[in-house]
């Protein structure tokens, strides 16, 4: 399909306006095919309707696995369907096995080789099952495996990944350590790419560390300061740097209202408080004040925000944030991807690309990849 001198004209000014580390890590392929004018998704066939100025670059989206050894055959397929598309950066939101498995060394190397196996820049937050739920097993400390995470996979300020990103880092000594000292929450990560702001935070299903086997209350309170002093500074640098978006990519499904009790806190959607099953306010609420927060910067941010996260395994795309008079938040929309279905092997073992295209209305296009050779229920056209 060819492009108009218009359309090129205009993709070579939003190429222009591109940070030159963003042009250095996505590599000279991908700006070639910017710079043609080519606006597709894998063989560029052009999208439509009103909304679609053609995307500029395309970012993959995965998390919640493996939790089996079925899953870890079918994760090396999903790197394989990844690597063969052109992704400016791919990010993994969480959960690196089951909750109930040991939190042995060698998930974390494993998980690690998984993100150098990618061609794109690999970013990755932690995830229950990473730390907080390690405390289910005998021999095993939360914070110790999350000191081993931060060393693992935070020890510099770049990306994992074949090709490197350099990222921000919540540098300031605001968490804390297995030793009971405070450290920089290295896991908290920002970039900005093509107009677009993003943010990883670590926030934990399990109560946000404030349930389950061994609550830990001085950890949470830490980090989850830290979590809103992060998410605060990363709307405060999306305006002053007129980004045209934000992205936020976590682990937990906090809850947003009263109609998902089967996989998320029931929450009230207008004071944002925990409820129980009969409707009194919970006791080990770790959201509430981070979901608070992120309200009053959604709205004021106005332009287009995007919350990542996994934790409850259910694919979906929707608008649960609501004001405190029960109005829909326009500009908010929920990702959560793929991830287990252990029963059904790797039925659920995809991931989800999203089209960036900054000078479109909304931002964001979504378009779930479901990887060939993953299939299980419904087998692959030949």
């Amino acid at each position: 399909m060819r492009i108009s001198s218009h359309q090129q004209g205009r993709l070579a000014r939003e190429i222009r306006q591109l940070p030159g580390s963003w042009i250095k890590a996505i590599g000279l392929p991908l700006l070639a095919m910017i710079a043609v004018g080519s606006s597709r998704a894998d063989d560029g066939e052009r999208r439509e309707g009103h909304n679609d100025r053609g995307y500029i670059y395309a970012v993959g989206l995965w998390g919640d696995l493996p939790y089996s050894a079925a899953q870890e055959v079918g994760v090396a397929a999903l790197i394989d369907d990844m690597n063969a598309q052109r992704l400016a950066f791919t990010v993994h939101d969480g959960d690196l096995k089951a909750g109930s498995s040991e939190c042995t060394d060698a998930v974390y190397t494993k998980a690690l080789d998984y993100f150098n196996a990618l061609k794109a820049p690999a970013m990755f937050t932690p995830g229950d099952n990473d730390w907080t739920d390690c405390d289910r097993l005998a021999n095993y400390n939360s914070l110790a495996q999350l000191d081993k995470e931060r060393a693992l996979f935070f020890g510099t300020p770049l990306s994992l990944g074949q090709r490197k990103l350099r990222q921000e880092v919540q540098a300031e000594a605001l968490c804390l350590s297995a030793a009971g000292t405070f450290v920089p929450c290295v896991e908290n990560r920002r970039w900005t790419l093509g107009q677009v702001t993003y943010a990883t935070l670590n926030v934990q299903g399990s109560c946000n560390n404030l349930c389950d086997k061994a609550p830990d209350p001085n950890e949470y309170a830490a980090r989850n300061q830290a979590n809103i002093r992060w998410l605060k500074e990363t709307f405060a640098q999306a305006k002053a740097q007129n980004s045209v978006a934000v992205m936020l990519i976590s682990q937990a499904n906090p809850g947003w209202d009263l109609s998902d009790p089967t996989r998320a806190p029931l929450r009230d959607p207008l004071t944002l408080k925990e409820k129980t099953a009969e409707g009194a306010d919970s006791t080990t609420d770790g959201f509430q004040d981070f979901l608070l927060a992120l309200r009053g910067e959604v709205v004021a941010f106005r332009k287009p925000v995007a919350y990542v996260h996994g934790d409850s395994h259910y694919f979906r795309i929707d608008k649960p944030f609501l004001d405190a008079s029960g109005r829909r938040l326009e500009n908010f929309t929920r990702v959560e991807t793929f991830g287990n279905n252990q029963a059904n092997g790797t039925n659920d073992v995809q991931w989800l690309k999203v089209m960036v295209a900054p000078r479109s209305r909304e931002v964001f296009s979504y378009q779930p990849q479901i990887v060939p050779a993953n299939r299980v229920a419904v087998p692959a056209p030949q």
